[in-house]
């Protein structure tokens, strides 16, 4: 998978994509993560990439033509009026807008089964000049019901995501017992769950079925904190790996 991803800010993505899953999935060469200065792709000596909005108001808003020539750059197409920039349907161009449709797993899912490159478009300031998005026939998409100072978190928070279910990044079991997963996978993953007339009926993990995720516990034992005492749930110490089951069935939220 291929992540590109257009900003005026680029050494924000140093730390986050030098560490941890994202950094492995890097070396293990399962993604490929680029990062686009948007001043490099204008023309004037002060690099502008942004501009004071038509019908007044506060802000800025973010120019078209670097944002086209940006994503030209990418498609290895020459952006001019007579070429384009229509992406192959192996690559999703998206736009970060407040107003875009909400970011969730099964987006998550999908595209790292459908794409092979993601573009991700940052915008700053009031926004983004909405002639990118119907130009490039981008999808607008928002992370959640709240204003962020910026586009660039929201693209971590995707690259993140995406990069986790691609085979090979993360351990599958993680991924199983997680929150979201039954939404998504639902019968990908069987296990056996008894039997009916003589065959073998199949059956979602008990840890996994109707809801998000179930509580978590490691040692110690008993926490003392502020002269009170917090245990583990006596049957997570039990053995009875039925029992757990159901216990962290009835958990799910």
């Amino acid at each position: 998978m291929k992540f590109n991803i257009i900003t005026i800010f680029p050494k924000i993505f140093d730390s986050y994509f030098s560490e941890s899953i994202i950094k492995r999935a890097q070396e293990k060469k399962l993604v490929d993560i680029h990062i686009h200065n948007l001043r490099d792709f204008t023309n004037d000596k002060h690099k502008t990439v942004d501009d004071s909005p038509y019908g007044g108001g506060a802000g800025m808003v973010i120019k078209v033509e670097p944002v086209i020539k940006a994503v030209g750059s990418i498609l290895k197409v020459k952006s001019n009026p007579s070429t384009s920039l229509r992406a192959s349907k192996k690559t999703k161009i998206i736009v970060f807008s407040t107003k875009g449709k909400q970011f969730n797993q099964k987006m998550a899912y999908d595209w790292s089964k459908k794409f092979d490159q993601l573009i991700l478009i940052t915008g700053r300031y009031e926004g983004i000049d909405e002639r990118v998005v119907k130009i490039l026939k981008a999808e607008e998409i928002s992370i959640g019901p709240y204003v962020l100072t910026d586009g660039e978190v929201p693209a971590m928070a995707i690259v993140s995501a995406v990069t986790r279910l691609i085979p090979g990044a993360i351990n599958l079991e993680s991924l199983q017992e997680e929150s979201h997963w039954d939404f998504l996978i639902k019968r990908e993953k069987r296990v056996k769950g008894g039997k009916k007339g003589g065959k073998k009926k199949k059956g979602v993990a008990p840890s996994v079925v109707g809801g998000l995720e179930y509580p978590h516990y490691t040692r110690p034992e008993v926490l003392e904190y502020k002269g009170k005492k917090f245990r583990v749930p006596k049957v997570l110490l039990s053995g009875d790996h039925k029992k757990i089951a159901e216990w962290r069935q009835s958990k799910l939220k």
